[in-house]
């Protein structure tokens, strides 16, 4: 159950007229009261004798009745309290209740308060209801309202218990503010799956991945055909910004702008320049290796997210709250990256990965900004990467970036879990989520290619590879065997000894170094840690490597070219 406080305002005939007409889009259906603070209140919506003027003039009777001077100039309350998609539908005294325990708990109407304010629900849908409610009390004092927001989420809680509804997380604050009912009829009549603010933020958050500096940051979002407003001191300073879609206009064909701050809480331009401020020289992350992509392609920055994802796991896991507070945020800017980038098989489930992330991105633990360099730098890397193919060594990397990526997500909602963020660890999980389909989808052809080509081992050899398996990881082999990128593995075991290495240790800290009990494929993940570590292409299907200073090839004898990818589908 959702409650929504919206701004007070002034006009009590406006809201009721608004409540109980037809809505913006015809959507009003039925509307009539629920509950109100007397219960002879009129009912516009089934006394025909009554009217919305009848309603007004009661509720703001003890508004009228204070001296015009001492009058609150804003004086009407409205909450609206909406049941979740899944719920049942409640009847009518059911939702009177739901009305009575909010009013009590924000302070408009306590029980057992004679001298309470004057309220009405109205309902004009099955699955919400609307509370009006005047801020002057009988006793001429206004309500004590303050904390009413969290007051009615609070509330709400105890309501899903007590009804058996979906339980929701408790917010904290951080959340990005939800699209407004008028803006979504707005962009159902104007025909978009999402309001303006909603692909305001998600441009913004996509011109941010990465930047250095104001310049830069501008830049994108003009490039990405955003109208811009800035707001500058006398000083001649910039203050902050606003950005608009060009086809998103007011009844007066005007622009409709957004601050940043409006956006999200880490998007006004002060948390922005938090993020490049305390940067400073970083290293690239090391690719563990050979570096089979060109310097600055798509594969080449992919296989350094790898990397970067990777040392970030422990960074979350152990280190001190306000570092990881800074990778997690750093970590949105990523996959905002990686999902800008995106070939086109995978970039629905990748945006949606970055979108459920952003949630994820904020709490009350304030970051400490520069410790993330490393994975800004690799979110910069991806965009000036450009765009990447879905297949060859673009896809195989993008596959080994999500693999990695998704261990990382993880990392972040158990941290959150255990820090009590219940919201952020509910939208990690749904991000992984969205990862874990995203890797499906990039793995298949590289997999596949692996898998074909460990089933064209000759005998002796994938014998060999078998027992190798049993005595380094004798707790996983026998389920590894039994997974589909078994041969895969064999087909990377090969790849490591005929690059030089010891495919048995190798294989040993590959599995040690992280846990992998919430991988769907062990196989799958070993796959991408053997060949991130030793350097091997990622997608080694139709390639001969060769070892810098040796002659061995990094096709094992008895291999025969693989024909056309396969579309077996595993997960990280």
């Amino acid at each position: 159950m959702i409650p929504s406080v919206h701004d007070m305002g002034n006009d009590t005939y406006g809201l009721l007229h608004y409540l109980y007409g037809p809505g913006k889009a015809e959507e009003h259906i039925d509307p009539h009261l629920v509950a109100a603070w007397d219960r002879l209140a009129p009912d516009p919506g089934r006394d025909a004798k009554a009217t919305e003027r009848d309603l007004q003039r009661l509720l703001d009777q003890p508004v009228m009745a204070l001296p015009e001077s001492a009058r609150p100039t804003e004086h009407v309350w409205h909450l609206s309290v909406r049941a979740a998609p899944e719920d049942p539908i409640l009847t009518d005294e059911q939702w009177a209740d739901v009305a009575r325990r909010m009013v009590a708990a924000t302070g408009i109407a306590p029980e057992g308060d004679d001298g309470a304010c004057r309220w009405a629900a109205v309902r004009h849908a099955d699955d919400h209801i609307h509370i009006i409610a005047t801020v002057v009390r009988h006793d001429g004092r206004q309500a004590r309202i303050r904390q009413d927001g969290a007051r009615s989420q609070a509330e709400a809680r105890k309501i899903e218990v007590d009804y058996g509804l979906r339980r929701l997380n408790t917010g904290d604050g951080t959340a990005a503010k939800r699209p407004t009912s008028d803006e979504r009829h707005k962009a159902r009549r104007q025909g978009r799956e999402r309001t303006a603010r909603e692909e305001l933020r998600e441009t913004v958050r996509r011109a941010v991945a990465g930047v250095t500096s104001e310049e830069e940051f501008f830049d994108r979002l003009a490039d990405a055909g955003l109208l811009i407003r800035k707001r500058v001191a006398p000083s001649g300073d910039l203050l902050g910004y606003k950005v608009a879609l060009p086809d998103d206009r007011n009844k007066d064909g005007e622009p409709v702008f957004y601050p940043g701050a409006r956006l999200a809480p880490d998007l006004s331009l002060p948390r922005i320049r938090e993020r490049w401020s305390a940067d400073g020289p970083v290293q690239a992350p090391s690719a563990d290796g050979l570096d089979h992509a060109a310097p600055g392609s798509p594969s080449a920055a992919r296989r350094r997210t790898a990397s970067a994802a990777w040392a970030a796991v422990l960074i979350v896991e152990h280190g001190e709250d306000a570092v990881t507070a800074a990778y997690i945020a750093a970590t949105g800017e990523v996959l905002d990256a990686l999902a800008k980038t995106s070939a086109a098989h995978t970039r629905q489930e990748l945006r949606a990965a970055a979108s459920a992330f952003e949630r994820a991105s904020r709490s009350h633990v304030r970051a400490e900004r520069g410790t993330d360099r490393a994975l800004r730098q690799v979110a910069r890397d991806l965009v000036n990467g450009g765009p990447a193919l879905g297949r060859g060594e673009d896809g195989a990397t993008t596959a080994m970036a999500i693999d990695m990526l998704f261990f990382l997500i993880t990392a972040t909602m158990l941290w959150h879990a255990k820090k009590g963020h219940a919201q952020q660890a509910d939208a990690a999980c749904q991000a992984a989520d969205h990862l874990r389909s995203a890797y499906q989808a990039a793995s298949a052809q590289p997999i596949g290619a692996l898998n074909r080509r460990g089933k064209n081992l000759n005998r002796p050899l994938l014998q060999r590879q078998t027992v190798l398996l049993r005595e380094a990881l004798p707790e996983l082999a026998e389920q590894i065997l039994a997974e589909p990128g078994w041969h895969a593995l064999a087909a990377t075991l090969a790849d490591v000894k005929a690059a030089g290495h010891d495919p048995a240790a190798l294989l040993t800290d590959a599995a040690e170094r992280r846990e992998l009990g919430t991988a769907e494929s062990v196989s799958d993940v070993l796959v991408w840690r053997l060949r991130r570590t030793a350097g091997l292409p990622a997608d080694s299907g139709d390639k001969v490597n060769r070892r810098p200073g040796t002659a061995q090839s990094m096709r094992p004898a008895g291999q025969r070219t693989p024909g056309r990818p396969g579309s077996q589908r595993t997960g990280p």
